[in-house]
């Protein structure tokens, strides 16, 4: 049986989690669990969801596929958190598939995973790729020997499809896109571009001239940037 894990942690996104999970637990012989910490509830970034995480870190150390989703809120912290970075290095040295999606692209380069590959992630933090030595590629999907990254959240779908096609092959892969009423070739498959002026991810400390106001500091660095985008000149 394939063993799937998708990491939870305090703000990630629901839909990064939820989307790949739609598509791989119909895979046939396989078992997809939420990880986390510890078992039990996790709150996602808009504060007013929850998802329980069936097993704890130390439950699963070796998965076949790993996923990891990105969040507004969460994925600065967990990208400093010692043991998640380590559960990460250790479950990818066993894996066979190690994936991520939007700004989980940055857990895996906190993790070292990334040095040296080319990835994607959501179009406001593709800057900090680079941080961790990765070359960001403007696609929805890139897959760079074991590890696949996806563009901003609705992008997990395909790469799930695509992780799909690789561990259970393309009539399975097809049959679950018809399922799930998808179409991706109605899509781009390059990633859309950055605004002109994107807030960069991490956000260096506001200065006294550009400070934000207190519900925006709440916000993180990702709903700013969406906010900027949206705001006219």
């Amino acid at each position: 049986m394939t063993k799937i894990g998708v990491l939870l942690y305090p703000g990630f996104t629901a839909l990064d989690a939820v989307g790949p999970y739609e598509v791989l637990s119909r895979l046939p012989d396989s078992r997809v669990v939420f990880l986390a910490h510890q078992a039990g509830p996790v709150v996602a970034d808009t504060g007013s969801l929850t998802m329980t995480a069936d097993l704890a870190l130390a439950d699963l150390p070796e998965p076949d596929i790993v996923v990891v989703p990105g969040g507004l809120h969460g994925t600065f912290p967990a990208a400093h958190d010692p043991v998640l970075l380590d559960w990460l290095r250790t479950a990818h040295a066993t894996s066979t598939w190690t994936a991520s999606v939007s700004t989980g692209a940055l857990l895996l380069g906190a993790a070292g995973l990334l040095d040296g590959r080319q990835a994607t992630t959501h179009w406001a933090a593709h800057d900090a790729l680079a941080v961790y030595g990765a070359a960001y590629v403007p696609r929805r999907v890139v897959r760079s020997g074991r590890i696949i990254t996806a563009a901003g959240v609705s992008a997990g779908i395909d790469m799930a499809l695509e992780l799909a096609i690789l561990v259970a092959g393309r009539e399975v892969a097809e049959s679950i896109q018809l399922a799930l009423e998808y179409d991706p070739s109605r899509r781009s498959r390059r990633a859309p571009p950055p605004p002109p002026h994107p807030r960069r991810w991490p956000t260096p400390p506001p200065s006294s001239a550009a400070k934000p106001s207190p519900d925006r500091r709440k916000e993180g660095p990702l709903l700013i940037a969406f906010r900027s985008k949206r705001a006219p000149s």
